[in-house]
């Protein structure tokens, strides 16, 4: 089964924080349901084609988050009752994301107006992409319809 999120290595955020964020947010849409394994470290990393230590990081973080936890001789499992706290994760992330992206665009002498506009531009590109690998968040809201 192909993943569920995908990653940019030309992001200017980092690869573990993409990849805990795509686990987080595969959670919260119900991709991985409680009492299910999620991929392991190998095979996320061969997938994306990143190191492993990088995958192992981002894993340790979703885990200090308490959406998975580890289940001796089978791996890593969504833990019962998390789908909500990782939309409220999902949520934070997203906000500190917009936050950083605010503050650069302030900086570089953007208007608010000037910055609505790029955001709604690259939500649509986030969506489009996104819509290669699954539902959008508002889809999954939804139930899968658009």
């Amino acid at each position: 089964m192909p993943l569920p999120f995908l990653i940019n290595p030309n992001a200017p955020v980092p690869i573990f924080r993409q990849i805990a964020d795509g686990l987080r947010a595969s959670i919260a849409r119900g991709t991985y349901a409680p009492g299910e394994l999620i991929p392991s470290v190998r095979t996320l990393a061969e997938e994306l084609g990143v190191n492993p230590n990088t995958v192992q990081k981002a894993v340790a973080d979703v885990e200090r988050d308490g959406l998975i936890e580890s289940e001796r001789g089978r791996g890593m499992v969504v833990r019962a009752g998390t789908r909500v706290q990782a939309r409220a994760s999902g949520d934070e992330a997203v906000l500190a994301h917009l936050g950083e992206a605010a503050r650069v665009a302030f900086a570089a002498g953007l208007t608010q107006e000037r910055f609505e506009l790029l955001a709604r531009r690259a939500l649509k590109s986030a969506a489009d992409n996104q819509r290669l690998v699954g539902p959008t968040v508002g889809e999954a809201q939804q139930g899968g319809r658009s």
